[in-house]
């Protein structure tokens, strides 16, 4: 039996109590706080309250969570669904391949081939969209490969360490 979010690379699956230690490890990594608009670090007490708040329904809670695993069922990065609203059919997606020799191995384009239709088929979502640093063109390739398309830049949106940088909005919409 074939899983939904399931194909040949990756599978994309629910947070388990087990991953504690490895969100522990990226959401304190500064090297990615940038990406994930992070300013401070998070106690292993704050991500158990939320691996164990993780149940509720993207409908409470707003948010989605699902971890990409490879077909050796090593976990590789995360692919979240964030500030969802269902009045306006609308949904942000966040993606992590965390390890660096992990990148650019197609698991994070196998997430998106999954999420998408999901979002589309089984949540009824309108559009899809994200927020990408212009300075990310790796980033930008990957939602552009998906059919994402460029609706506006928000200057100057984001301080960091070297200076102000401007900020993509990419959508999908579901025609």
């Amino acid at each position: 039996m074939k899983k939904y979010l399931s194909n040949d690379i990756i599978t994309l699956r629910a947070i388990e109590p087990e991953d504690i230690d490895l969100l522990f490890s990226w959401e304190n990594d500064p090297e990615i706080w940038e990406v994930s608009h992070t300013l401070v670090p998070y106690s292993k007490y704050i991500l158990s309250l939320y691996i164990q708040n993780s149940d509720k329904d993207i409908y409470e809670s707003k948010q989605l969570r699902l971890m990409i695993d490879t077909t050796e069922g090593k976990t590789v990065g995360a692919i979240d669904l964030f500030d969802f609203d269902p009045y306006h059919s609308r949904v942000g997606i966040g993606l992590l391949i965390y390890a660096p020799d992990k990148r650019s191995k197609g698991y994070a384009s196998a997430a998106m081939e999954l999420l998408i239709p999901y979002c589309f088929g089984k949540l009824n979502i309108h559009q899809v969209y994200a927020n990408i640093e212009t300075g990310n063109k790796i980033s930008f390739a990957l939602f552009e490969k998906h059919g994402f398309k460029t609706c506006g830049t928000k200057r100057e949106w984001l301080r960091t360490d070297e200076g102000w940088k401007d900020e993509v909005m990419v959508q999908k919409i579901n025609e």
